[in-house]
């Protein structure tokens, strides 16, 4: 069994952090992005991975070669941005012929049975209700719980369950050969997206089951990516529960807070995030993302998304900063 994980997109809705950051190393709640679907797998064993890189890609393959030396990684570079149902395709001669595969893309963080899904005896796919299902994949279902179709952000739905994301398919051939059919005849303007192959492999008369997902936090733009900052610090596991001691500093939970930070004379919580190593003076921090090596001096900041190497003097704003950025609002 592969694990494909597509992180070739721009991020463009994150921006200006993705002009430095790929989106999937985007800090959140004391982990990465990436990080919290790699370790899903790892937890369960799973040691064989396809990362689809394209902008910023050396960096995520700095990343996962530094924070996860045991698996085995295999970078594939999707020079166009031709749609996911192509970056997958590209994946076909590092997979055995009808080798199961996991796909998951680089932003999809959901609550869910990891290890029921790897043992379903047939294909699956994750889905939720969504309020407005036009902005998704959408998977129309039979009575026994089967694909009947799939369709990429259809103007009239006839279903509110969107795919989220996550896929098991066992006939990796068969999706290959769908691919490399189908991709042909596409426009070169136009994005092949996984949901057609979906769709495809269902008209073939493959099953391909669903489950539901019990959550599925948006990492989409800077208040979604607060939000869900700010829900998985308040679940078991993702705060920081043993805080060093600051001078003259209180600290209001849930915050994580990482290794070799300098925090003196401030308020820092609710709902915070710190990088390492970053310095924190005479300030208030609430419900923010603080990347890593940034100095924060006399400032207030709440609602607000930080770089890393920025640094931020004598503000009471709700900010959006980008990497090595370096504001003096003091004067």
């Amino acid at each position: 069994m592969k694990v494909i994980i597509p992180v070739a997109g721009a991020g463009a809705k994150l921006r200006p952090h993705t002009y430095t950051q790929p989106k999937p190393l985007i800090p959140l709640a004391g982990k990465t992005i990436l990080s919290f679907i790699i370790d899903q797998f790892v937890e369960l064993g799973q040691k064989d991975f396809i990362f689809i890189i394209g902008y910023l890609g050396e960096k995520i393959q700095h990343y996962v070669e530094e924070h996860y030396p045991d698996i085995n990684s295999t970078f594939i570079v999707q020079t166009e941005r031709s749609g996911t149902g192509h970056a997958i395709y590209l994946a076909k001669d590092s997979v055995s012929p009808d080798e199961e595969l996991l796909i998951v893309f680089g932003d999809t963080i959901c609550d869910y049975d990891l290890a029921e899904v790897m043992a379903s005896k047939h294909s699956v796919v994750g889905v939720k209700k969504v309020d407005d299902p036009r902005d998704f994949g959408v998977a129309e279902i039979t009575q026994e719980g089967f694909i009947k179709n799939a369709i990429e952000k259809p103007k009239i739905p006839k279903s509110n369950l969107a795919l989220v994301g996550i896929y098991k398919i066992i006939e990796s051939k068969q999706l290959f050969e769908i691919i490399e059919h189908d991709f042909t005849k596409t426009d070169a303007q136009e994005e092949y997206h996984l949901t057609h192959v979906i769709n495809e492999l269902a008209h073939q008369g493959i099953k391909i089951g669903t489950f539901q997902v019990n959550n599925w936090f948006d990492c989409g733009k800077k208040e979604s990516l607060l939000e869900t900052n700010a829900i998985l610090l308040n679940k078991v596991g993702y705060a920081s529960e043993e805080i060093p001691f600051f001078d003259n500093t209180i600290i209001i939970h849930p915050v994580s807070i990482a290794l070799g930070c300098e925090i003196e004379n401030s308020i820092v919580g609710p709902n915070v995030t710190v990088g390492e190593k970053t310095k924190i003076k005479n300030s208030i921090i609430k419900d923010s993302i603080i990347g890593s090596y940034s100095v924060l001096e006399k400032v207030a900041l709440e609602n607000s998304l930080i770089g890393s190497d920025a640094l931020i003097c004598g503000a009471s704003q709700s900010l959006n900063i980008g990497d090595n950025t370096e504001i003096d609002l003091s004067k």
